[in-house]
Parts: C-alpha cells; sequence; structure tokens
C-alpha cells in the first residue's frame, strides 16, 4: 500500500510538471510579445498612444513576473512530495525485514535522513515538533508561522 502511495505522488508530480512547463513556456512567450510590442512602440512618434502601449506592456511584464515569482511555491510543493516519495520508499524497506523492523537504530536512521533532507527552517523545525510528540495540528502551525516570519528563504 505505501507503493501504491508512492506511485500516485509520483504521478501526481509528473502531471504537475507537464502543467508547470507549460505554464512557463505561456509566461516566456507573453513577455516576448510584451518585449516586441515595446519595441514596435518604441518606432512610433511621441504621442499619447505610444505612451498607452509601452505602459501596457510594462505592465504585463510586472505581473507575468510577478506571477512566475509566486509560482516558487510549485517548487517547494515538487520538493516536499519527492520527499516524501522517498521517506515512503525508505519506510517500505525497513518493514520489508523484520530485523530492520524490530531495530531502533534503523528507524533512529530513518529519521535521521528523513531531517537531513530538509532544507527549509520551517520545515525541520516542523519534523522536530512531530517527533517530539507535538499534535500533527500544532507541528503545521509552527511551519506555518516560521515560513511567515521569514521575507525570504532560500531552498
Amino acid at each position: 500500500m505505501i507503493n501504491v502511495a508512492v506511485a500516485r505522488i509520483e504521478h501526481a508530480m509528473i502531471e504537475g510538471d507537464v502543467s508547470f512547463t507549460s505554464l512557463t513556456g505561456s509566461f516566456v512567450k507573453t513577455v516576448n510579445a510584451a518585449t516586441t510590442i515595446t519595441a514596435a512602440a518604441n518606432q512610433l512618434e511621441e504621442s499619447a498612444l505610444k505612451d498607452t502601449i509601452k505602459e501596457n506592456c510594462q505592465d504585463i511584464t510586472l505581473r507575468v513576473t510577478d506571477s512566475i515569482v509566486s509560482f516558487q511555491f510549485y517548487d517547494k510543493l515538487s520538493q516536499r512530495m519527492a520527499l516524501v516519495s522517498k521517506t515512503l520508499s525508505c519506510l517500505t524497506e525497513i518493514l520489508k525485514d523484520n530485523d530492520k523492523t524490530d531495530n531502533i537504530e534503523e528507524w533512529k536512521n530513518l529519521q535521521n535522513l528523513i531531517r537531513s533532507k530538509y532544507t527549509l527552517d520551517a520545515d525541520q523545525d516542523m519534523f522536530d515538533a512531530v517527533i517530539r510528540g507535538t499534535p500533527i495540528q500544532e507541528a503545521l502551525n509552527i511551519a506555518v508561522n516560521k515560513t511567515t516570519e521569514d521575507d525570504v528563504e532560500f531552498f
């Protein structure tokens, strides 16, 4: 059943990547079109119409840029889902072998491996809270609050 969950996660990520690639291509084409229109407008004589065209093209470019920045959530989501998939696969390996299942060191090693893969402070804090026995909703609140506190987090 865990392998079924891993397969579903992987399938969802593949589909998401296809959509993300399509959206990214559309954004690039939109910015390129705005750049082409601006270049053509620059050939026009000075006028209110020329200014309106250029301002609207700048607005399009800014909105697309803002949208691309907002899509950083997808990168975070993909990284998190890949980690969940990897974690479930590692868990399956432990559960397949009774010697590993009964070995506390195997479980500690799995926990250490999982934690080492978290690159965001918020994710590490949430992981630590769950391991300490904090209820999931509280641990999620810790992560959400930590993420909100940080203006920019590199991952």
